[in-house]
Parts: structure tokens; C-alpha cells; sequence
């Protein structure tokens, strides 16, 4: 898991540059559903609220949602992943990375996980 990032306790993941915040779900998740099949992603211009759910990741196992981590305006999905959904699995922290939201409120970040919180989230679970 990177240091850089921050979590929800849904095991999405966001790396923020600037006042842009990359979205993806963790290695943790990904294992969790087992081999990823469909991705479903919000459109280009879409606002969104923190926490709601936003898209649908399809897996051999179940169908679970994708949840915002910080509100805000969509300004990129992962279009690779309409055509190549294992990229999750494969690759959660870099290619497979979801969305790419411009942050409305960079405070929101402080309700999400650092990295030893997650880690003892995903123990427990």
C-alpha cells in the first residue's frame, strides 16, 4: 500500500495532486470480489457528493458499489477499463485507477483513513 494515499472505510482509495484526487479501490477490494468483469463509471461533468455511491464494479463473486471519497466534479474515468476490467485486479493502484474528481472541499479529506488505520480496518474485517 502507498503512504501517499488515503482510504474509506469501502476501500476505495485517493491520491490528491493539486486539486485533483485519483480514485481507485485497494488491492484489498479487488482480491475481496475476486476476478473483476465489468466497471461501471460515472460521466465526464458529474458532481458528487462525498461517500454516495457513484458506479458498480461487477466481479465473478457479487456486485458491489463504488462509492466518492470527496465531493466534487468528475473530470476523468478510466476509459481503459470498459474494455479491460481486470486491470483492477491487476493493477488497483496504477492502471486501474477509476476516476479522477477535481475536489470541491480538499477538508473532506480529514474524514478518510490514513494508511495504519486502514491496514487495522482490513485486519479486523
Amino acid at each position: 500500500m502507498a503512504q501517499d494515499l488515503r482510504y474509506t472505510k469501502e476501500h476505495e482509495w485517493v491520491r490528491v495532486v493539486g486539486d485533483l484526487a485519483t480514485v481507485g479501490i485497494t488491492d484489498y477490494a479487488a482480491g475481496q470480489l475476486g476476478d473483476i468483469v465489468f466497471v461501471e463509471l460515472p460521466e465526464v461533468g458529474r458532481s458528487l457528493a462525498q461517500f454516495d455511491a457513484v458506479g458498480v464494479i461487477e466481479s465473478v463473486k457479487a456486485v458491489s458499489d463504488l462509492f466518492a471519497p470527496i465531493s466534487g466534479e468528475v473530470v476523468e474515468a478510466n476509459a481503459d477499463l470498459a474494455g479491460s476490467p481486470e486491470l483492477v485486479n491487476g493493477d488497483p493502484f496504477g492502471k486501474g485507477w477509476m476516476l479522477r474528481i477535481r475536489i470541491a472541499d480538499s477538508g473532506q479529506l480529514d474524514a478518510l483513513l490514513d494508511q495504519a488505520a486502514y491496514e487495522d480496518l482490513t485486519r479486523e474485517g
